[in-house]
């Protein structure tokens, strides 16, 4: 399977110069501007139009859901957080308290690491296990590479890669720039 990336495209509402996101499904990846190429932060999938999906994202990073992190150290390889999400878990109230105290300066965090990002997309269709796939093999390759780019993602996210029955399919991954980590091949 060969899979074309294709962008940068910006972040909805903060796309700057850049690109508005397609209205397609597919897999996307977040990245930030490094050594004249790209550094991937994460990859997700949505089956839905993927500024739909993003405007979800963005209430969740500005509700605190997701970690935040200072964007020019990420654009220089470095993971400098400021805020640890809640992710998907029940909120104590310390953690709360911290996050209502905060706000602001998480929410200047959000607004310029989501103008930073530079978002390339693939339009595979929507075939849950093929996106699924591709995630999954991109972020435990991410988690293999060396300094930094295996620093810069975040761990725990819910991955589901290719199961014992499934039979493995090789993708190939093209794109007209340097994306730091991406491999050419790739099994998923």
């Amino acid at each position: 399977m060969e899979i074309e990336w294709v962008g940068p495209y910006g972040w909805p509402k903060f796309e700057g110069d850049l690109q508005r996101l397609p209205e397609l499904p597919g897999v996307y990846l977040l990245t930030v501007e490094y050594q004249k190429g790209y550094l991937i932060y994460s990859a997700g999938i949505t089956r839905r139009p993927m500024p739909e999906r993003f405007r979800e994202h963005t209430r969740e990073y500005m509700n605190g859901v997701y970690n935040v992190l200072d964007i020019s150290a990420m654009q220089n390889g470095i993971k400098k957080q400021v805020w640890h999400g809640f992710w998907m878990r029940k909120r104590s109230p310390e953690k709360e308290s911290e996050f209502v105290s905060r706000r602001f300066v998480i929410e200047d965090a959000v607004r310029k690491q989501l103008a930073g990002f530079r978002v390339f997309v693939a339009n595979i269709g929507t075939k849950p296990r093929i996106l699924e796939r591709l995630e999954a093999a991109i972020m435990k390759n991410l988690y293999n590479q060396p300094t930094p780019f295996c620093d810069i993602p975040d761990r725990g996210m819910k991955l589901t890669k290719r199961g014992k029955s499934e039979r493995p399919i090789v993708v190939k991954n093209k794109c007209s720039v340097t994306i730091h980590g991406l491999p050419l091949c790739l099994e998923i």
